[in-house]
């Protein structure tokens, strides 16, 4: 016994410092950064659907899309740069929240919630580093294209032993996903990301206005995305398996289509705002 606690106490110890680390008012400073970049991201998407909305075929109005946007304007290498740096940041800055909360999975009372906790705070950071390792692939003047890249891992995984099964699980887990950011839209559970005590009483209508619109755009979206992989796992045809272009790209497809995705583009670019208010207001603690 002795010796397990002398242990933890090492951990304790590591942690903390670790946790220093990751409260650097320079780490934050830089994830301020990267959330702008994730904020104006979600505003070239919404810009970028109203184009397909519009009509226009050679639009991908996802991530990568966005990110090429950005390639083309003058300085966009270096903005790029800016964007990956800050988006990684971001990431390290996320997942340093599970610094905070780790010590709860010991407790048996607490071990569901603290797990949940942490496994949405990780969730998170690897969004934000996936998206700033492809901006700095876009930086190095590297081709990639998410919805090809999904196609493609997708065949693959369809082509080994229980490849079907697990690709239902991939799409059950990206409408869960979907489901989940409806619901924090719904429920205004975003807020929760917001320092309120620093932002003005005045804008927090405002914020929370618009961050409902963008996350409950953002969960039909992915629910879609979700929907379109089982497709592909259900029929055995790749061609349905699909990112957030190809969401956008069908739901311009149906009747009425291209209101509906202007209403999503819509949706995203409030996304943006509510992202950049985070940004000015930022607080990574769930527990708040």
């Amino acid at each position: 016994m002795p010796s397990a606690r002398l242990l933890l106490d090492r951990v304790h110890r590591l942690v903390e410092s670790a946790r220093e680390v990751t409260d650097h008012p320079v780490l934050e400073a830089v994830a301020r950064v990267g959330l702008v970049a994730y904020g104006v991201l979600h505003l070239l998407i919404g810009w970028l659907a109203v184009q397909l909305a519009r009509g226009s075929a050679r639009t991908d109005a996802d991530q990568t899309g966005a990110l090429q946007a950005v390639a083309v304007t003058p300085g966009g290498t270096v903005l790029l740069w800016l964007i990956g740096l800050g988006m990684l940041s971001l990431a390290l800055w996320q997942a340093g929240e599970v610094l905070l909360w780790w010590h709860g999975l010991l407790d048996p009372e607490h071990r569901w919630r603290t797990a949940f906790v942490c496994a949405r705070c990780l969730a998170k950071a690897a969004v934000y580093a996936v998206l700033g390792l492809t901006a700095l692939l876009f930086a190095l003047g590297l081709e990639y294209q998410a919805d090809e890249r999904l196609r493609e891992l997708t065949g693959e995984t369809l082509e080994v032993p229980g490849g079907v099964a697990l690709v239902l699980v991939a799409a059950a887990g990206v409408v869960a996903v979907g489901l989940y950011t409806l619901v924090r839209g719904l429920t205004g559970g975003f807020m929760k990301d917001i320092d309120l005590p620093t932002a003005p009483d005045r804008w927090e209508p405002v914020i929370e206005a618009i961050g409902r619109v963008g996350y409950v755009a953002k969960g039909v979206a992915f629910g879609l995305v979700g929907v379109l992989l089982w497709q592909a796992a259900a029929t055995a045809d790749v061609s349905t398996a699909t990112g957030l272009a190809g969401a956008m790209t069908a739901i311009a497809s149906v009747d009425a289509g291209p209101w509906l995705l202007g209403a999503v583009a819509a949706g995203f670019i409030a996304f943006g705002g509510y992202a950049l208010a985070r940004a000015r207001y930022p607080d990574r603690d769930p527990s708040s």
